[in-house]
């Protein structure tokens, strides 16, 4: 089993979604679109969101570094490895697990501030992304980038999936776009010409 590092912690929640703090933009960390997780609430629910935006807010030291003139590297890399304020991960909320037993849609409760969020395992992203009952959740979530949140998730969800199983899933997930699309015509043609480029890459 692989042992999952926190990535960032949560600064405040909804049922809806919540807000992740984090020092640096790593490698590692979650990118728009990633599913994610915070593992291990009280009341033994894992709640999974996808990230759908990433915020680097205005930093005091930037200012001053700014008005200096001319930034040497070294400064520049100490600001980004110290920051006075944290990176922001926006996070829309789209399942949780009990159990075993992994149910799509808004949880229960929320994470509490200091939970620890995590990046989903391929497997665990395979797993989620079997049910599409997310799709609908996502396409009625307002003021957020809705489509291209859809576009970037099935796209990290098909190259999780086996070669011989990417084409069925994208597949699917095409028709279920049709079904809940089928009064947007134009939406649904903009999202699936987006997915066609999946499996050409």
């Amino acid at each position: 089993m692989t042992i999952q590092f926190p990535i960032g912690w949560v600064l405040r929640a909804s049922t809806v979604g919540f807000a992740v703090g984090c020092r640096i933009l790593q490698p590692n960390t979650p990118h728009f679109g990633d599913l994610v997780k915070v593992p291990g609430q009280p009341n033994g629910i894992d709640v999974f969101g996808l990230i759908y935006n990433v915020e680097v807010r205005d930093d005091p030291a930037v200012r001053q570094l700014i008005l200096v003139g001319e930034m040497e590297p070294e400064a520049v890399l100490d600001q980004r490895e110290n920051r006075l304020v944290p990176i922001e991960l926006s996070v829309l909320a789209v399942g949780y697990q009990q159990g075993k037993t992994m149910i799509q849609g808004l949880p229960p409760q929320p994470p509490l501030s200091l939970d620890t969020l995590t990046v989903s395992e391929e497997l665990e992203v395979v797993r989620f992304t079997e049910n599409l009952d997310y799709l609908r959740l996502v396409l009625n979530s307002a003021q957020i980038p809705s489509d291209e949140l859809l576009v970037a998730n099935l796209r990290r969800a098909t190259l999780a999936r086996s070669p011989d199983q990417q084409y069925p899933f994208l597949l699917r997930a095409g028709r279920e776009l049709a079904r809940l699309l089928n009064t947007d015509l134009t939406r649904l043609e903009a999202i699936l010409h987006r997915l066609k480029t999946v499996i050409s890459q």
